[in-house]
């Protein structure tokens, strides 16, 4: 499927696995360049390892999202190295879902502020390049009250409020029926280009990811 995005240049945090790994291999298979990050660099390696079989254009890089400045200095090194960022997705989750202090300091280090610090970071580089897309994973847990509700919960919820004013948001959730959402179940392979077929470039002050802007919620982990 060609989606129109060979030779767009993306970053995707938590890429060495999971929804983010999906993310990163999508996009490489549509002809991106990615740059991707994960907390360890032993993560990394080993992701880099497997996705540069081919020759394609990936940038692994160990960064801890919760950490605004190294987070800043990634986007700004990808964009450099890109020569511009065309696209960023906030894929980082601490998974930190038991109440406790602690995991209440972490679901809003890495979980809220991961997201809009990246967001943050990115937005110079599409207001240079004239435009961008923005994507930002959330949850089904952020609009109900379920098993995970606490600290992954909430900042799940707070996410869906974080982008920039200019974004206006069109849900793209799993295990949802709600109106004008696409529903993909996570024991299903995940067809990245149904999710990012509706993928266009938009102005200046109209970021986003399809025709109007997005975000992108996911389903319960099982």
């Amino acid at each position: 499927m060609d989606l129109g995005l060979s030779g767009k240049r993306f970053a995707v945090t938590g890429g060495t696995r999971g929804i983010g790994r999906a993310v990163v291999e999508g996009l490489l298979n549509e002809g991106a360049a990615v740059a991707y990050c994960a907390r360890t660099p032993e993560a990394v390696s080993e992701a880099q390892a497997e996705l540069t079989a081919d020759g394609v254009v990936a940038v692994g890089t160990a960064v801890d999202v919760g950490d605004a400045a190294a987070l800043t200095a990634w986007v700004n090194a990808a964009a450099d190295a890109f020569g511009g960022l065309d696209g960023v997705v906030a894929n980082v989750s601490a998974l930190a879902i038991p109440e406790s202090v602690e995991n209440w300091r972490t679901s809003f280090d890495v979980d809220l502020m991961g997201t809009v610090g990246l967001v943050d970071a990115a937005l110079p580089h599409f207001l240079a390049a004239g435009g961008g897309s923005i994507v930002t994973i959330s949850s089904v847990s952020g609009r109900e009250v379920d098993f995970a509700a606490g600290p992954y919960g909430t900042m799940k919820a707070a996410i869906i409020q974080c982008e920039p004013p200019p974004i206006i948001n069109r849900s793209i959730a799993t295990g949802s029926a709600e109106p004008a959402e696409l529903r993909v179940e996570l024991d299903d392979p995940v067809d990245l280009g149904e999710v990012l077929a509706t993928t266009r470039q938009a102005g200046p002050h109209h970021v986003g990811l399809g025709p109007e802007a997005a975000h992108v919620e996911h389903g319960r982990s099982r």
